[in-house]
């Protein structure tokens, strides 16, 4: 930076710290929340990808023998369900100081939302947070249907801003339900995957937050 220009200054306070994810994932199991991160994020940067491929013992007394501490990151994101190896991340990023998030797991020492989208916000999770998790929209009507839409924060694999596209144009009796079907059309969860505890699927969960946010944002555009 140049001490005698002070607009250099100006332009370095303006920007934006860039968050740096490490992802831990079992056979490729993250790649479509990557590539929903990598379209409708911004400055974030998957700074590593660690990748399990081998097959999985039902126990694993030496975790250290499938995940290698050696990374540096803002947030890890993990993707493999496996518990001993996910509690075994989690430690690490509890001894490092670096939040993790374990969708649809009992991982502790973790966020542990029941899908991508129901991630709550969270202080410290940087441009992820802000921009990934429960759905938040703005909408504009016009003769009572939907003429605009603008996604503030979404999910992570990119079921947002596909199902979103489709209630433009609507009346927004119609536009509640069609996002929900859309959102589990999309949607990068397990379509058999069912809470035993609660009964609630992550397909149905994620249709329901997204009318949620959609009804409240037609809400506040009405008023």
């Amino acid at each position: 930076m140049n001490p005698e220009n002070p607009d250099n200054l100006e332009l370095e306070n303006q920007k934006t710290a860039i968050t740096h994810i490490a992802v831990f994932e079992y056979r490729h199991s993250g790649q479509e929340k990557i590539a929903g991160i990598k379209r409708y994020g911004h400055d974030i940067e998957i700074c590593r990808t660690i990748n399990i491929e081998q097959p999985l013992p039902n126990f694993i007394p030496e975790p250290e023998d499938f995940i290698d501490d050696n990374f540096k990151a803002d947030l890890v994101l993990c993707f493999i369900k496996h518990p001993d190896l996910a509690d075994y991340i989690a430690s690490i990023c509890r001894r490092k100081g670096i939040p993790i998030i374990a969708s649809g797991t009992k991982t502790e020492n973790a966020l542990t939302p029941f899908t991508c989208c129901g991630l709550g916000r969270h202080s410290g999770l940087g441009a992820y947070g802000k921009q990934f998790g429960v759905p938040e929209f703005e909408v504009d009507l016009e003769d009572g249907l939907i003429s605009a839409i603008r996604i503030e924060r979404g999910a992570s694999c990119g079921a947002t801003w596909k199902a979103a596209a489709k209630v433009i144009g609507l009346p927004v009796a119609e536009a509640l339900p069609v996002i929900g079907r859309e959102v589990q059309y999309f949607c990068a969860a397990d379509p058999s995957a069912f809470d035993p505890i609660s009964g609630k699927s992550s397909l149905h969960y994620a249709g329901h937050v997204h009318i949620k946010a959609l009804r409240k944002a037609v809400d506040n555009a009405g008023s």
